[in-house]
């Protein structure tokens, strides 16, 4: 009985000790590790942030420049037939989106679908104000059209999209 008391108190304090060495290790090797994580996530971000706004720069310029406005302005040809814009409005949104289509890397799911949303609205608005207007019409009749639905509809097609796309890049910074 008496070597096991012996044991005892040799054992229960060595491993006291022991078991205060293994929580001191783990506590700094935790520490070390976190600060590890840390020096990672500002290498990281110091990388991706410039692109992830610059992502954010394109798809502001993309919004814009598909705006029923823009595309009026840029692509309205005082020879061209209605059939002939509308074809040629979808196809620079088309061109547009897929240019811009790697950028969805870069922000939230949230934000491309509502810049996919913005983009489908759009083509549908395109689409309608066209079956209004005779194919062989002049395309400022198209124009007109399709102004005047924006009007009647009182909604710019891509405000919601951008206010979104804004609001995440003040959360980035």
């Amino acid at each position: 009985m008496d070597i096991l008391i012996e044991i005892v108190r040799i054992v229960l304090p060595a491993s006291l000790v022991l078991y205060g060495m293994y929580l001191t290790a783990r506590t700094f090797l935790h520490k070390d590790f976190e600060r590890r994580l840390l020096e990672l996530k500002i290498k990281h971000t110091d990388i991706t942030l410039p692109l992830r706004l610059q992502a954010y720069e394109r798809m502001t310029l993309f919004l814009e420049r598909i705006s029923a406005p823009q595309l009026l302005t840029r692509l309205n040809q005082g020879e061209l037939k209605a059939v002939e814009l509308h074809a040629l409005l979808l196809q620079e949104i088309r061109n547009e989106f897929s240019y811009n289509l790697s950028q969805q890397v870069y922000m939230s799911d949230q934000v491309w679908e509502k810049i996919r949303s913005a983009v489908d609205n759009m083509v549908a608005l395109i689409n309608d104000s066209a079956s209004e207007v005779p194919p062989d019409a002049p395309a400022l009749q198209l124009a007109k059209a399709i102004i005047g639905n924006i009007i009647e509809q009182d909604n710019d097609i891509t405000s919601e999209a951008l206010k979104l796309l804004k609001a995440e890049v003040r959360n980035l910074l």
